[in-house]
């Protein structure tokens, strides 16, 4: 098995609060025994295509305020929620003028992508989809097939292992082409999860350097501090999801540090960032720890979701420490969740506990954040990719979180629902043996 990285700095992730297909943490008492998914041994990569088309799919926003009820009916279509309800999450976007942040964010990613294709290649259009609002993957795929398009390669805006995160745009195009009538006429591929790569991990590092220069400057120019002993909490947010949900993520019949392979994804890239960061300054990371975090759950109080909210987080350690850095790593952009639940709800929680803190920033439009999209779209496409065996490609792929990274197709049961129905067409279906392999 390939080596998992050890902590850089503490670990204070509480074990109480993870799902449970895994160790709640691996140490010297688990890690003997301990069979991930680094262990299946079916192929993660892919032979490259002759892809004519990138589509670039993400969540959607509103872009008006009469676009936010209608755009909040979609995000919770099937679960029979009452406008009022939508109304009080509907406030967050109303006090931005009723525009969600994500569409432009994306204008800029799909801008910087084209730009990155056509200076470095491959030599192939692309273009933007949305799951919940305007323009609609439907549209977008019907679009491309009346224009001659044949063979679609999608690169998700998500970066880990999940349902919503992953199986859900899989589902997207499968349910597009399904409604259009062309299965069969029109391949689509899916872009690997990029949780692990390069300059993804690099922008994080990069805006925590800065995070905790910025902390330590101001905790160096306070006259009063929360705690009076220096210390600094590092907390890696990211979305919750229910516990269900997390226990479904990934290939089936794997155990998973931290109960799931969306919680273990995390676990890896904070650890590969603090790494990155360590090797900048150790001194950065003197009197610092670190945890993951979750935020922006909604649902029933009655549904378990994963937990601690970064706001409970926060109560926790009141008193405990001097200074916070909020580090976005489930999100690629700063759009209204980063915006609503960390930039206000979370900074205003540090702000009355005393806390000296600072949000970093995502990825966004990261000169290397771009480069390792248009390489992940490189090794898809025949013109550019390294190799045309996916043995060579898989040996080849330069994930930086100590793994084999995620697969370029998903086993059929991969991060599956057990609710009746679930069973929806999706794309990036693998179809080979996915038996075995976990010993």
């Amino acid at each position: 098995m390939t080596a998992i990285p050890n902590d850089v700095r503490p670990n204070v992730t509480d074990p109480n609060n993870t799902a449970s297909n895994g160790p709640d943490r691996l140490d010297e008492a688990t890690i003997a025994d301990f069979h991930g998914e680094e262990n299946l041994t079916r192929p993660r990569s892919e032979a490259p295509q002759d892809y004519d088309l990138v589509i670039l799919s993400s969540f959607g926003g509103p872009e008006g305020q009469e676009d936010v009820i209608p755009f909040l009916r979609n995000v919770t279509a099937g679960r029979g929620i009452p406008d009022e309800r939508l109304e009080e999450v509907a406030t967050h976007y109303r006090a931005n003028g009723g525009v969600s942040p994500i569409n432009a964010q994306n204008r800029a990613l799909l801008a910087a992508l084209q730009e990155a294709l056509a200076e470095k290649g491959p030599n192939i259009p692309i273009t933007w989809a949305n799951r919940n609002w305007e323009p609609y993957v439907s549209d977008v795929v019907q679009n491309a097939y009346d224009e001659g398009k044949r063979n679609i390669l999608v690169l998700a805006t998500s970066a880990y292992p999940g349902y919503s995160s992953c199986r859900q745009y899989r589902e997207d195009y499968g349910m597009a082409l399904e409604k259009l009538g062309l299965e069969g006429k029109l391949n689509i591929g899916k872009v690997r999860q990029f949780f692990d790569s390069p300059g993804f991990i690099q922008s994080f590092a990069d805006g925590l350097v800065l995070g905790l220069k910025d902390v330590r400057t101001r905790l160096s120019e306070a006259e009063q501090k929360a705690a009076g002993n220096g210390k600094i909490r590092i907390m890696f947010c990211t979305h919750s999801v229910p516990t269900s949900a997390a226990n479904e993520a990934g290939p089936r019949g794997v155990d998973y540090e931290g109960g799931s392979a969306y919680v273990e994804k995390h676990l890896q890239a904070a650890r590969a960032v603090l790494t990155r960061v360590e090797a900048v300054d150790p001194a950065l990371l003197d009197d610092v720890e670190w945890e993951l975090v979750y935020q922006s759950r909604s649902g029933p109080p009655s549904m378990p979701w994963l937990e601690p909210d970064v706001n409970d987080a926060l109560e926790a350690i009141e008193g405990a420490v001097d200074g916070v850095v909020l580090v976005p790593l489930g999100f690629v952009s700063d759009h209204m969740e980063v915006k609503w639940d960390l930039d206000t709800e979370a900074l205003d929680t540090c702000d009355r506990l005393g806390f000296v803190a600072t949000r970093t920033p995502t990825p966004g439009v990261h000169p290397e954040y771009v480069e390792s999209l248009r390489q992940l779209i490189a090794e898809r496409v025949a013109e550019t990719a390294s190799s045309t065996d996916p043995a060579e490609l898989e040996a080849n792929r330069g994930g930086v979180c100590g793994g084999k990274g995620w697969f370029d197709a998903c086993n059929p049961d991969c991060c599956k629902s057990l609710r009746p129905g679930s069973d929806k067409a999706r794309i990036a279906d693998y179809a080979g043996d996915t038996t075995g392999g976990t010993r």
